[in-house]
């Protein structure tokens, strides 16, 4: 049944002709008129970068809720549902609230061009303003400096996952310039947490945070994370933490939960904080193992997973993690956006993969055609070939080796249109 919500959403599509404009003066416009609620936000914590910002918010909130905190959370883009964007202590916004701040917003907004993100962003910051809880989580949308979450004055937190190359088209072409925008979300004296990164990148985060006295906490510096044993290790001043693997898989996410650990000993959370931390947390289309719904029946003796990452980086953290795996048949069933560096994704897992069936990503305006993702998947070295679909894709590796490991991949948008078919997990 369609909800009344996706009739505003809808609306709100038409704003602004283009789906990415990056300012803020427009995100700064509305908010005065709704009355400022990014100033009635519970403490912040607000978390930029490139890969694994989902996922550190994830384990971060688990770690906060395991401790009793009622968190709010906004992250973006959603999957299956645009309601996934935005908790309100700990819950998925219901259907009336979120009807009701998207009508508020539409209201104070009038005529005036907007985008969908800038305004659905003011949507989220005043429910949450109008809930009580002890933590509010932002995620940024793109970049930092000019996201529209970037209008907290004063976050209790800020943290910068790490930065690789991805929409250059909006961030610059160079390392440097995407981490300067990143960047952007450090303030004067709030402390900063800060991944792993590359020189390049990290140089520049830590030129911004001294010119603004923010002190910084940094991977390999203040911090350290890793694997051994079998196990993951956390250490900072503080002390040494022995703890299990994170249950969102892969070496990635290791560094992500270290990153979270960071936040939450800054805050003042205990080692049970810590532990929830990484075996609490759920992050969907992040090697997530799909065993129950309609498309695990379609290959029923194969092993599904789905990922959403896009980009140069999440393809050299897949295949690392597929690379850690059981030796089995490997196939990879992929659509990816026309703004993506799909070559660049796919190269390594060029060498993990024994074939590919591209698709195109159902409803998205953006998609790359199956033929122009198999074209790219034949110049990295992999057997590819055309799918109509997902489910067709799944049916013909069934036929030939029913028993493969089989990955969906390339786009939180293939991501969600798998969701929404009906597989769980």
């Amino acid at each position: 049944m369609t909800q009344r919500s996706d009739a505003i959403l809808e609306r709100m599509m038409a704003l602004h002709p283009k789906i990415i404009d990056l300012t803020l003066d427009r995100v700064w416009q509305l908010l005065d008129a709704l009355g400022n609620p990014q100033n009635d936000l519970p403490p912040v914590i607000h978390i930029a970068g490139t890969n694994g910002k989902g996922s550190t918010q994830a384990m971060i909130r688990a770690g906060l809720e395991s401790a009793g905190k009622r968190v709010h959370a906004y992250t973006s883009p959603h999957l299956a549902r645009f309601h996934e964007r935005i908790r309100i202590a700990g819950e998925l916004i219901s259907e009336t609230a979120l009807s009701d701040v998207l009508d508020e917003c539409y209201a104070a907004n009038g005529d005036t061009p907007i985008t969908y993100f800038e305004i659905t962003t003011c949507a989220a910051i005043l429910a949450m303003a109008r809930t009580p809880a002890d933590y509010t989580l932002l995620e940024v949308g793109l970049g930092g400096r000019l996201d529209a979450t970037n209008v907290i004055d004063k976050p209790e937190l800020t943290i910068i996952t790490p930065v690789s190359m991805d929409h250059e088209s909006y961030l610059g072409d160079t390392l440097a310039k995407i981490a300067g925008e990143k960047a952007g979300i450090i303030k004067p004296g709030v402390p900063v947490v800060v991944g792993p990164q590359e020189d390049a990148a990290l140089e520049v985060i830590e030129a911004r945070a001294e010119r603004l006295g923010a002190p910084v906490l940094a991977y390999g510096q203040h911090w350290h994370v890793g694997l051994e044993h079998g196990r993951m290790f956390f250490q900072d001043d503080v002390g040494l933490l022995d703890l299990p693997l994170p249950n969102l898989p892969g070496a990635h996410q290791v560094q992500n939960a270290g990153a979270a650990i960071a936040a939450l000993r800054f805050l003042g959370f205990d080692d049970m904080a810590a532990e929830a931390a990484v075996t609490n947390a759920f992050w969907p289309a992040r090697m997530q193992r799909l065993t129950g719904g309609p498309l695990p029946a379609l290959a029923p003796k194969a092993e599904l997973w789905l990922d959403g990452g896009h980009n140069p980086a999440a393809g050299q953290a897949l295949a690392a993690h597929l690379g850690t795996l059981p030796e089995r048949p490997t196939y990879l069933i992929c659509g990816m956006l026309n703004t993506k560096d799909v070559t660049g994704y796919l190269a390594p897992l060029a060498q993990v993969a024994d074939g590919l069936l591209a698709v195109s990503i159902p409803g998205e305006a953006n998609t790359l055609t199956a033929e122009q993702t198999a074209e790219a998947a034949t110049q990295v070295g992999l057997r590819a070939e055309k799918a109509p679909g997902v489910k067709e894709a799944l049916s013909r590796i069934d036929a030939h080796t029913p028993q493969a490991r089989i990955l969906i991949c390339g786009s939180l948008y293939l991501a969600g249109a798998v969701l929404r078919l009906g597989a769980n997990q």
